[in-house]
Formats: C-alpha cells, sequence, structure tokens
C-alpha cells in the first residue's frame, strides 16, 4: 500500500550528516525487544489498541449513530489534539474544504482551537437548526472542549427544547463520572463510551475516528483493514529489516544520536495528506519529548514550503532529517494551452498539467535535498484512500512507539502536558475582569 525509502538517509549517499551503516545495524536489531513488547500487548489484549483493527461489532453498533447524523447539512465534531487530528486525517483525505455538501454527507467542521474569531465565525455561518454536534473529550475534562460545548448549548437551547438536545448532539467520552458526562446526563444527550486504555493520540482506529469516517462516508472496515495488515506485517516479520516501522525508528534514533538530527521535517506533497501529517506531528512530540529525549516534528506542506523554508532547511543548521509524503501522480487534469505559453519564459508549462507539476516539485525538492547532504526519506502511497491511509497510521504509532522503547521513554504517558492543563485551569478560575 506505500514504499518507504531510505536509501538518502545513510552517509554514502549524503554524507556525514547520513547515518553510518554500523550505526544503523545496533539500533535496528534493538527494535526486536520493542516488537516483542508490541507482539505480547497483541497477545495479551492489555493494549486494545493492537486488538481494535480486528474488531467489526462496534463499527455494527456506530452506524445507527452514523446514520442519523449523516442526515444533517453540518456537523461539528468538537475536540482538540488526539480527539479530532485522527479524524480529521481521515476525513480530509476524502474531502476538500472547497466543496459543497454531497448527497447524503454532510459537510464537517472539525474545530480544533477556541479562538473566539473563527468560533464564532463558523456558528454565524451555519444553520444550526440542520447542524449536529459530536464533543469527544477522553478524560471529559479538557478545558477546550468543554468550553466549546457549552458555548454551542446556548443556540441550541433557543432553537430546541432541550428534550430534542438528544437527537442532535453527543457526547464521547471514558466512562465514570467526570465534566462531560455529567453535562451530557444533565440534558439527556447520549454518551458514547471512549475506551479506557487507548490514549487520546492513538485512538484513530476506535470510535473516536471511525465515526466522524462513517458519517463522511467512509469506509471503516477499509481504514482497519489496512491498519492490520501493516499490524500483522510487523509481527510476522522474523527480520525487523522487513518491518518499515523498525527501520523507520532506527533511522530517526540513529540521526538524532549521533548526527544531532534534532528535528524531523514531513513535507506532504498532497492537500489531502496534510492532516495526517499533522496527526504523525502530534503523535511523535507527545509520545516521545520526555527526559530531555524526543526530536521536533515539522509538518511542512509542497510545494508551498519550497518558498517559505527550503532555503533554511538547505543553508541554515544541519539538525533535521526530512521524510518527503505523497501519494500516485494525480490523474492529468486540465492541460495548459499552447497558444497560453507562448512566450519563451512559460514554453515549459504548456502541455503540462497541475498534477504534473506538483509531482515535479516533489521530485526536485527531494533531489536537491539530498544533493545538498540532508538524510530524506520517501514514503510514497500507491494511492490516497482509507486502506492506504489506515496502513500508514498503523506504521507511525509502530514507529512511535519503536523510537520510544530505543529512547527508554514511555510512549503513552504526557506528564508535562497535564501541568499546563492544572495552570490554565487554576488561572482562569481566578481571572479578574477589568
Amino acid at each position: 500500500m506505500y514504499t518507504q525509502d531510505i536509501t538518502a538517509c545513510f552517509a554514502d549517499k549524503v554524507g556525514s550528516a547520513g547515518l553510518k551503516r554500523e550505526e544503523f545495524a545496533p539500533l535496528l536489531a534493538e527494535t526486536r525487544k520493542g516488537l516483542a513488547k508490541i507482539a505480547g500487548w497483541r497477545e495479551s489484549g492489555e493494549l486494545p489498541l493492537f486488538q481494535i483493527p480486528f474488531r467489526r461489532d462496534d463499527l455494527d453498533a456506530l452506524e445507527s449513530v452514523a446514520a442519523r447524523f449523516r442526515t444533517f447539512d453540518h456537523v461539528i465534531i468538537l475536540g482538540t489534539g488526539g480527539s479530532s487530528l485522527g479524524g480529521q486525517a481521515l476525513y480530509e483525505m476524502a474531502h476538500s474544504d472547497f466543496e459543497g455538501r454531497r448527497a447524503g454527507i454532510p459537510r464537517m467542521h472539525i474545530v480544533t482551537n477556541i479562538d473566539p474569531f473563527s468560533f464564532e465565525s463558523l456558528l454565524g455561518r451555519l444553520d444550526l437548526s440542520r447542524t449536529g454536534v459530536i464533543a469527544i473529550s477522553k478524560s471529559g475534562g479538557t478545558a477546550e472542549t468543554l468550553m466549546q460545548l457549552l458555548s454551542i448549548l446556548p443556540r441550541m437551547r433557543e432553537l430546541f427544547p432541550d428534550r430534542f438536545l438528544r437527537d442532535r448532539v453527543l457526547a464521547i467520552t471514558e466512562p465514570g463520572s467526570n465534566p462531560l458526562r455529567r453535562l451530557a446526563e444533565r440534558f439527556n444527550i447520549p454518551v458514547l463510551d471512549h475506551d479506557q486504555k487507548v490514549g487520546g493520540r492513538y485512538s484513530v482506529l476506535t470510535l473516536v475516528g471511525m465515526l466522524p469516517a462513517m458519517i463522511a462516508g467512509l469506509d471503516p472496515v477499509l481504514v482497519r483493514q489496512g491498519a492490520r495488515e501493516a499490524l500483522e506485517e510487523a509481527l510476522s516479520a522474523t527480520d525487523p529489516t522487513d518491518v518499515p516501522a523498525a527501520v523507520g525508528a532506527a533511522i530517526a534514533v540513529g540521526l538524532n544520536r549521533y548526527h544531532g538530527a534534532s528535528a524531523t521535517v514531513m513535507l506532504a506533497y498532497s492537500d489531502r495528506l496534510g492532516s495526517l501529517a499533522r496527526w504523525y506531528r502530534q503523535l511523535w512530540a507527545e509520545s516521545l519529548g520526555k527526559q530531555g529525549q524526543g526530536t521536533t516534528p515539522i509538518y511542512g506542506t509542497g510545494p508551498v514550503d519550497q518558498h517559505s523554508q527550503l532555503q533554511l532547511w538547505l543553508d541554515g543548521p544541519p539538525d533535521k532529517m526530512f521524510t518527503v509524503l505523497s501519494g500516485p501522480v494525480p490523474p492529468t487534469n486540465q492541460r495548459i494551452d499552447p497558444d497560453l505559453a507562448n512566450d519563451p519564459d512559460l514554453a515549459y508549462l504548456a502541455g503540462r498539467s497541475l498534477g504534473e507539476m506538483m509531482e515535479t516539485m516533489r521530485r526536485a525538492t527531494a533531489a536537491t535535498l539530498v544533493e545538498h547532504g540532508k538524510p530524506t526519506r520517501l514514503i510514497t502511497l500507491e494511492r490516497i484512500d482509507e486502506k492506504s491511509i489506515g496502513a500508514l497510521m498503523m506504521h507511525f504509532m509502530l514507529e512511535t512507539i519503536l523510537a520510544a522503547d530505543l529512547l527508554g521513554v514511555d510512549p503513552f504517558d504526557q506528564p508535562a502536558v497535564e501541568h499546563g492543563k492544572k495552570l490554565a485551569r487554576k488561572l482562569l478560575a481566578e481571572w479578574k475582569d477589568d
């Protein structure tokens, strides 16, 4: 479903910034321990993350919920971080911000921030009488999500008696008493259970990502099938060399440990892959950035960031590795009329299409990075669809967990983030109006 080319991550290709083979081999061999842990978790069921790709029963139960939300013109997803980024990656893989509502499919608005200007602008242009709302918070105490929901509820109540809110609003949170669940219970709003053993940034294969995908008309079975095949490939391999995620983890950790690559740039050459790269950014940063370890993930858009960041990447500090992420060359769209490009300086554009230009830019940028001695990995999807995205998501989750094992950190906690959340609550409670 995708290929990973690491040739240009080694010194024999890019020079001194690249990994030496003798540095890479021991790290790759060490991933055996991490793979054994994952196999154990899969066998014991201790981490449901590795059971979910094999399930179907929960998807059957979600279908009626998805069907209800597909009757709306718009659906607002409230959530931040892992509660929204995975669903957004799946939705934007298949839908464009520029298109209107498709037949039987609502426009989905995934609200990840609390900027009042953007929030009020969105609510002001939607017909809330034709809008469904889904609030997602694993803990049920995420301040941003609660504030979003508390801001929307009064507007919904102006339109409908409270008894009708249950048909338009849904909450997803873990079992037990928490602020989101208590708020939902107060208004008789249905609540679906978030798996307590699956952290938010790893939750895309659960209902957190699958329900938005189903509402958007995507096939969740295919998403999980891609993830399952990637997981099975990793766990059935007898040699880590045959596990793309293990190879990727060893490359990233090795470049950081031996060559000072403190940042990893993911350059996505498709708008359909942009949110996948942003989902990866949180996954990598929040899982590995502990105890002085980790590398900083940087998101880039191709070809846009050839104009805004490439100068720094090529001629700035040699502290980065690069992943160029792309799909197949898009089908040929409108070609440039040679008559319009009869200027000698435009001749190279005559007969060409936007898709061909984007692919040419990708190849040129990757080659330029390599020629300038920058460690560069190429990940290319054979197609951009549910199955391939599911496979790549599982790849990145495995790669992250294996990198954490090499670094000696826990990939599933986020102690520094929790500190910030507590301080924000305290400051908000103490806010004094001027």
